[in-house]
């Protein structure tokens, strides 16, 4: 007689079989949570206010939070970036296998020298796509300067001539002109005196090269164009001006509405506490004019510190007597190479020179009654 087969038995034993594998390979695939593994600069630490601090894990993290900085995950680290608020700084940090807080001392920076003020580091979207943009405001980008004081306003005759009166190599009817100047340098002064009445206006028709000269003098220097427009535009984003998306004659010193340059600081000041960002004179930077240089810049991520023309800050400062300057023809137009940046736009010119993402390129030696400058200085580590 054959043995009675228990089918419901067997498939019984089979599911439980087959669950029991089931879970065996759920085990099996289990990962090892991620731990945090280290930060630089090391918690505890003192940093600046715009260092950049980096958290390593042991393997790449889910659900990351930070909170107390901006952060970016890229692979098992964490960029974690201010500017942070001088004092005790508490970054948590979350992620989905855990917590851990990394704590610092942030120092305050010096305070500002005499006529300047601090521009924190930080970072924002050069250029313009709006409706007025030109061509060599785009793309947009996303940038990030170190922190650096300004100063407050253009420099003014005032100040110009004491730099001329120990510096006699620049003065009017001095300067070497086939090199560092064209024949109008400083057309409206009676040799080392200002026009009458003009004491606190910016100083006008001074060469790039002038420029340089007084801010080497002055322990200081030309602002880089990515700091110009940064600082000119006070903190706000994506407006077209440096306090609003508009401008009027109440603003600023522009569209011949008021016939010439006025004194600086008589129009309100930005978000940075800087005046005449916008209009009364063209202001130098210290970059070589590139039509094209934004497109040299990462489409993703952010270029820190950009600078046109030279390897370094460092090194332009150090040679900047041997920059050169000329108009070539090619293609049947003429070219400028070697020209500098021109920011702000100035008296006589229009809304449009007026917007801080505007740019303008003359060659170093050229002076006019509308270019002026203002200096700029780093923030001691």
């Amino acid at each position: 007689m054959k043995p009675k087969i228990n089918l419901l038995g067997i498939c019984g034993i089979a599911l439980a079989l087959l669950i029991g594998l089931i879970g065996c390979g759920e085990d099996a695939i289990e990962e090892d949570p991620v731990n945090f593994v280290q930060a630089i600069p090391a918690t505890g630490s003192e940093i600046q206010q715009d260092t950049t601090i980096i958290a390593t894990f042991d393997g790449i993290p889910d659900g990351v939070n930070v909170k107390g900085g901006k952060f970016s995950v890229s692979g098992s680290n964490v960029r974690i970036t201010g500017p942070f608020a001088a004092g005790a700084l508490n970054l948590m940090i979350t992620w989905s296998d855990g917590a851990t807080t990394l704590t610092y001392t942030v120092e305050a920076p010096e305070p500002a020298p005499a006529g300047m003020v601090l521009i924190p580091a930080g970072e924002f979207d050069m250029g313009s796509n709006d409706a007025e943009a030109q061509n060599n405001e785009q793309p947009v980008h996303r940038v990030y300067v170190d922190a650096f004081y300004m100063d407050e306003t253009e420099v003014t005759n005032v100040q110009f001539k004491e730099f001329l009166l120990e510096n006699p190599q620049w003065q009017k009817g001095r300067v070497n002109h086939r090199k560092f100047a064209d024949p109008h340098y400083l057309l409206l002064w009676n040799g080392n005196n200002y026009p009458d009445g003009e004491g606190n206006h910016p100083v006008v028709f001074v060469s790039w090269y002038a420029a340089m000269a007084y801010s080497e003098w002055a322990g200081k220097r030309l602002p880089t164009e990515a700091e110009w427009e940064y600082a000119a535009r006070g903190g706000l984003k994506g407006k077209k001006y440096p306090t609003s998306n508009t401008i009027t004659a109440l603003d600023a010193n522009f569209n011949r509405n008021a016939n010439g340059t006025t004194p600086v600081s008589e129009y309100p000041e930005n978000g940075y506490k800087l005046y005449d960002m916008a209009g009364n004179v063209w202001e130098w930077c210290l970059d070589e004019y590139d039509a094209e240089f934004y497109f040299t810049f990462p489409r993703n991520g952010v270029a820190r510190n950009p600078l046109s023309g030279a390897n370094s800050v460092e090194w332009l400062m150090n040679n900047w007597t041997n920059v050169v300057g000329t108009r070539v023809l090619w293609d049947g137009s003429w070219h400028n190479v070697g020209s500098r940046v021109l920011r702000g736009g100035s008296w006589p010119d229009n809304a449009v020179s007026a917007r801080v993402a505007f740019r303008l390129d003359v060659l170093p030696r050229h002076t006019n009654g509308h270019i002026g400058f203002r200096c700029v200085r780093a923030v001691s580590p």
